[in-house]
């Protein structure tokens, strides 16, 4: 190997080392490595690797080795990517490839960036303010139908009522799908996350990958049988807008071209949201001083509030970092080198696959003030601990695959946040400890139970 025909994305050549040997007690279960270790608790598993090796880590998975950058000099090195020695697509494609076919995360480069360019156009800020004013009707009527009460399984009627805003702002309520319809779509978007975590990958029955085949083509035929009405037809959903948008120079989106960037856009809208939201209900239930914080800035406003008066929520702005920071999203994300490359010292071979864990940065005490802690003040203008390093914070990943719907997933968790506040309250056991289920994006496996009561109507 010829260090002079290397990609140095953070260290002078003279400084370069090879990758250290997987430790013999760190290998694992034959075939399997340390995956089942990682579903367990991902926090220990980063822990333990960054002990062993520091921020370039190897590590054995299911099938292949791969290597874990831990820490924001390593995240940095692979989000930037400034000699574009990291490629998404045939590292995705290895976990949730047949599932997300060609959507936006899973492409590279010059496409990627024709991609991207074109759907901009779908959320510049007109058309956030546009999204944000048809929320509150779909927030409402989600939330009109919860009941409430001890134990309320808040994570997954969360992921009803995100689902529904979703075919909603995408898909214009899809023509008033019906609640089963929509039950079945949840499903399938299940199982097509499910799935990256499969052991066995095939489309077999019973198994997930299978699971995740059937959901795929599930979502394929659901949408393509809008698009004719579609094409015809301009109107102001996300559907509508990926079938007429023009990049500056021209460039429009095909029917395939449409419904994969759907299938991804409509999974990250409502899982991560789910999540977040989920989240948040959890910590504000635990600290009342907070909730009512919150609830205040809240109440000052009308019922439907405009993109900009979302914006300037500051406490629940302050709690939705804090929670993106103590239980990111995607915790994980993945990348493939296609050549040679130096990461913090360590020469990381062409093919290795390679998975940036933006979730152990933000834990790190090197950053962060009591990183276990809740404490949303860490993110206010006096001590902005999110800029102790440039990626410090990262849940919307970063550099050119940076999330692009990132300020409409802002909008949607604050106007709902707004909607449950206003008519809402709760509370969470303070000793309580999510289970989570980290197979895929992270869960909790028993449905994040609060105690929920409505308040009573306003005046």
């Amino acid at each position: 190997m010829h260090l002079g025909h290397v990609t140095h994305a953070t260290t002078p050549a003279t400084d370069v080392r090879p990758l250290p040997p997987i430790q013999k007690d760190a290998r694992g279960l034959p075939l399997l490595g340390r995956t089942f270790d990682y579903a367990k608790d991902p926090m220990a598993l980063f822990t333990e690797l960054w002990g062993r090796y520091g921020e370039v880590a190897p590590i054995n998975m299911i099938g292949d080795p791969v290597v874990f950058l831990l820490g924001p000099d390593a995240c940095e090195a692979a989000f930037t990517n400034r000699d574009k020695a990291f490629v998404n697509g045939a590292a995705w494609t290895e976990v949730v490839g047949p599932f997300f076919h060609r959507g936006l995360m899973l492409l590279d480069f010059e496409e990627h960036h024709l991609h991207r360019r074109i759907m901009q156009q779908a959320f510049t800020r007109d058309r956030l303010e546009g999204y944000a004013d048809r929320m509150h009707p779909a927030i409402a009527a989600g939330l009109a139908d919860w009941q409430g009460g001890t134990g309320f399984q808040a994570y997954w009627a969360l992921k009803t009522l995100t689902l529904d805003i979703a075919a909603e702002i995408f898909m214009g309520g899809a023509e008033h799908t019906a609640p089963e319809e929509m039950e079945r779509i949840n499903k399938a978007f299940i199982a097509c996350v499910q799935s990256a975590s499969a052991i066995i990958r095939k489309p077999l029955p019973f198994t997930r990958w299978g699971r995740g085949t059937k959901g795929r083509r599930i979502l394929e035929e659901f949408l393509r049988g809008y698009l004719p009405a579609r094409r015809a037809t301009e109107t102001s959903d996300l559907l509508s807008q990926l079938c007429h948008i023009e990049s500056d120079t021209g460039e429009t989106f095909s029917d395939d071209d449409v419904v994969n960037h759907m299938i991804f856009l409509m999974m990250a809208a409502h899982d991560t949201s789910t999540i977040t939201l989920s989240t948040m209900l959890e910590l504000l239930g635990k600290h009342p001083e907070w909730r009512e914080r919150c609830r205040a800035e809240s109440m000052a406003l009308g019922p439907t509030p405009t993109l900009a008066e979302l914006d300037g929520l500051v406490s629940l702005d302050l709690v939705m970092k804090e929670a993106l920071r103590l239980r990111a999203p995607v915790p994980v994300v993945m990348r493939q080198a296609i050549k040679d490359v130096v990461v913090c010292g360590r020469l990381i071979p062409a093919e290795t696959f390679v998975i940036v864990a933006p979730q152990f940065g933000h834990l790190m005490e090197e950053y962060w003030t009591d990183p276990l802690t809740f404490d949303p003040e860490r993110f206010s203008p006096e001590r902005r601990e999110d800029k102790s390093h440039r990626f410090a914070w990262e849940p919307f990943g970063g550099g050119v695959h940076k999330c692009l719907g990132l300020f409409f997933a802002g909008a949607e968790i604050k106007a709902v946040m707004h909607h449950l506040l206003r008519d809402w309250d709760w509370s969470v056991d303070p000793s309580y400890v999510a289970p989570m289920n980290n197979h895929s994006l992270p869960f909790p496996s028993d449905g994040q139970p609060i105690d929920l009561v409505r308040r009573p109507a306003a005046g």
